[in-house]
């Protein structure tokens, strides 16, 4: 019973260990992210001292019976077996719950209202940015519907606001993926699948066509940038930039994650796209 004693106060030990010298908590960037980052720690600090537990029992269990040649079959412990089958359910309720309340979050996963969930640009409550993402090999192009702009160079949406993507696609089944907005959505043909998130600075974040897509699908990329709202009026008052205007982004910076410094889309993922618009094969011989 005292080495039971022991080996538990060292899980404790080992447990504090992990969870102080895990990866420190990185500030969300956007509500989905935040949501979707924080079921993954509390996963994880659920995780990590069961494992560590189990780890202890199973190693301090060889070395106590090595050298038992004549092991006793295990004694019947009704109250030690009821015990860990509550604390298996409550762990079960944990985490079925804390699952269940992220998932079910319009932030991260939409609820069809319609029997195949063809959301309509238009549905969006009046304080929400609306934004159709239409993909297509291998570009991407948004639409502003309430301000009646379009482009195919970089999503701009303003931060602190609630903002509706309804992705489809031209062709083939394509994604929208923002992995440091949390955001990822199949886009599929004759069909809008609704994604909701809302941001929480301002920021420029990468694009990616998460579904194989065709011989283009590795240069179908583009940029989520974020501003302040005024800088996001003034972007719609001027047509959504110059970008298809001339064909030359408003952006100075490159996304993060980019390897373009000089603000020219030439050789990123912008050109591409621009590219990819008017001339597809351009990404597709690449």
């Amino acid at each position: 019973m005292r080495s039971v004693r022991r080996a538990s106060v060292v899980t404790a030990l080992l447990a504090l260990f992990a969870l102080a010298t895990g990866p420190s908590v990185v500030a969300a960037s956007s509500v989905t992210e935040q949501l979707i980052s924080r079921l993954n720690r509390q996963l994880l600090y659920m995780a990590v001292p069961i494992a560590v537990l189990v780890e202890v029992i199973l190693l301090y269990t060889v070395w106590r019976f090595h050298d038992n040649d004549e092991p006793s079959p295990t004694r019947e412990n009704r109250q030690l077996e009821i015990t860990w089958t509550i604390a298996t359910a409550l762990v079960l309720l944990f985490v079925g719950t804390a699952s269940f309340h992220v998932l079910a979050h319009p932030m991260v996963t939409s609820t069809p209202e319609t029997a195949h969930g063809d959301y309509q640009p238009g549905e969006a409550p009046d304080d929400a940015v609306e934004v159709q993402v239409t993909t297509e090999q291998w570009a991407y192009t948004f639409d502003y519907p309430d301000a009646n702009v379009t482009t195919s160079e970089e999503l701009v949406i303003p931060a602190n606001r609630t903002v509706y993507l309804y992705v489809t696609s031209e062709d083939v089944i394509h994604s929208v993926h923002v992995p440091e907005l949390g955001l990822k959505q199949d886009a599929f043909p004759d069909q809008y699948q609704l994604i909701r998130t809302q941001t929480t600075g301002t920021g420029e974040y990468r694009m990616y066509c998460a579904e194989l897509c065709g011989t283009g699908h590795a240069e179908m990329l583009s940029t989520v940038r974020v501003v302040e709202q005024q800088e996001y009026e003034a972007w719609l008052e001027q047509g959504g930039s110059n970008a298809t205007a001339n064909g030359t982004a408003s952006g100075d910076t490159a996304p993060s994650g980019s390897n373009s410094t000089d603000g020219t889309p030439t050789g990123d993922s912008n050109a591409t796209n621009a590219t990819a618009t008017a001339e597809p094969t351009a990404g597709g011989d690449a």
